[in-house]
């Protein structure tokens, strides 16, 4: 079998591992009843939230192991860790562990949540050296597909374990993880590549099945449509749109096929001919500059402890915890914002703002892949300056206490987020190269956690202030203060990433 057919299955591969390792953004769906049946107050619920980022604290080691190990090692190394966090857990709520106190559920939570940095890496990191003149668009397609993991786990739980979600989403998120890894393990593999042969005809129907994908997910999502599909049929949908992806290495079969064929013949009848050795060598020296030339724009390999002295790491980080992560901490209070609001279907956000969010870790990718040809871009700084306004803006539009605000604030902030870390990856490439980049991401992604404390807590006491005896708190009031404060430190993360567009400015005007 040739190469591209390799290639073509590891990301098929890495599409499958992304679509079920964003197992922490699920947890609104069940966050609920997770603290009725923990008896817990609104802090400690939000405690675990930021246990599930913190483990990104410890995802260096991911970044240390991949250079070490093999990546099979440890891609089953995190899919172990998340059936231990997970899984106790699991037992726990159905009472067949019965010694747990809240701190050890807090540490479980943390081991779960670094268990996502281990696959994360390994998908990354084949991702980047399997497409290294289509890195941006290769990375941007499958974590499109972390996007979707809300929407895939909740669609299960719908159809198997409608009534008791918080132990049926335990159980998925301990199980699944390592079945896929388990699936995945013989494709999710280093290819050598010799040259990017059937890349664009690859690419494009790659993109026609996302984007397909990507629409369903968002109808199926919305309310007036997923009231008229059954869950079953819900599920049979999206298990089809993850299978689909198949059809790019099975076509590469039948092209290589026959190009191996074609090639013979032409041997045949140009072997007498003289120049022709010459011909081929040429072509494929072509082909080798090509790639080096796709390849350029890495601005320089940086280690860790060089890039934190920089500005524009601490530009980049700042950036990313006013963005990116103020969005997850939104997504992660959903289902309290939901419920302060009067609004009972938290599942239908959950997956609004997951379908969303996969549309919008793929738009990166369909601006790189066609910017190409017509010669026109702006650069990843300016890109999440661009995104950073209508993160603002929806926030405040959240004050709009009308169930149709709560919707388009979500879809707003689930398109913006997902967009800001899908390119996170490749800038964290162009900016400090690709040597280092399994440690230097990990140490990017800490701000996850840092902002998931800090900004979690602070929207934790607002509701606090406004609770009732039982701990909830029901109005507009309980989020509105923080709703004001999220809003203002996106407008200010629009001015850091504008400086930080301009001090990179030179050289994505060369990379351009």
């Amino acid at each position: 079998m040739p190469s591209s057919v390799f290639q073509w299955l590891s990301l098929v591969g890495i599409i499958w591992l992304q679509s079920i390792t964003g197992t922490n953004t699920n947890f609104p769906a069940y966050s609920s009843q997770l603290k009725q049946l923990l008896s817990i107050s609104q802090f400690q619920l939000n405690n675990l939230a930021f246990a599930s980022d913190a483990g990104k604290l410890f995802g260096f080691l991911s970044g240390l192991a991949s250079i070490y190990l093999p990546l099979w090692l440890v891609l089953m190394i995190g899919s172990t860790l998340g059936l231990v966090g997970y899984g106790v857990q699991y037992l726990f709520i159905t009472n067949h562990i019965s010694s747990l106190s809240y701190w050890h559920v807090f540490f479980l939570t943390v081991l779960a949540g670094n268990s996502i940095c281990w696959i994360n890496t390994v998908c990354y990191v084949i991702t980047i050296r399997n497409f290294p003149s289509d890195r941006q668009v290769a990375v941007g397609i499958t974590t499109s597909y972390q996007g979707l993991s809300a929407k895939v786990y909740t669609t299960i739980v719908n159809v198997v374990g409608h009534k008791k979600r918080a132990i049926t989403f335990l159980f998925l998120n301990s199980v699944l993880p390592l079945l896929v890894s388990l699936i995945a393990t013989p494709v999710v593999r280093e290819i050598e590549v010799i040259s990017p042969k059937h890349s664009r005809i690859g690419f494009d129907v790659i993109f026609v099945i996302t984007i397909v994908t990507g629409i369903y997910a968002v109808m199926s999502s919305l309310e007036f449509v997923s009231n008229r599909i059954s869950p079953l049929g819900s599920l049979i949908g999206i298990s089809v749109s993850l299978l689909i992806p198949l059809l790019v290495p099975l076509s590469m079969i039948i092209v290589g096929s026959w190009h191996k064929n074609t090639e013979k013949q032409k041997v045949y009848n140009f072997t007498v001919e003289d120049g022709h050795n010459e011909k081929t060598e040429s072509e494929v020296k072509e082909d080798e500059e090509s790639e080096e030339v796709h390849d350029v724009g890495v601005r320089e390999e940086v280690e860790t402890k060089l890039m934190l002295r920089r500005l524009d790491f601490w530009l980049y980080f700042f950036v990313y915890l006013f963005g990116a992560t103020l969005g997850l901490v939104f997504l992660n209070n959903l289902g309290q914002i939901a419920e302060s609001r009067g609004y009972n279907g938290t599942s239908s956000l959950v997956s609004l703002s997951s379908s969303f969010g996969f549309f919008g870790r793929l738009m990166p990718s369909i601006i790189d892949y066609f910017y190409r040809e017509n010669k026109c871009g702006i650069s990843k700084p300016g890109y999440m300056m661009v995104l950073m306004a209508p993160t603002a803006g929806a926030f405040f539009l959240l004050l709009n206490k009308t169930h149709l605000a709560l919707y388009v604030s979500t879809a707003i902030i689930g398109v913006c987020t997902g967009a800001i870390t899908s390119i996170a990856v490749s800038m964290t490439t162009e900016l400090f190269g690709t040597k280092n980049f399994s440690v230097n991401h990990n140490v990017v992604v800490a701000n996850i956690p840092v902002g998931s404390l800090l900004f979690g807590y602070l929207a934790a006491i607002v509701y606090h202030k406004g609770g009732n005896e039982n701990g909830k708190c029901m109005g507009m009031e309980c989020y509105r203060n923080t709703f004001i404060l999220w809003g203002s430190l996106s407008f200010f993360a629009t001015f850091l990433a504008f400086i930080l567009h301009v001090r990179t400015r030179k050289f994505y005007s060369h990379k351009l």
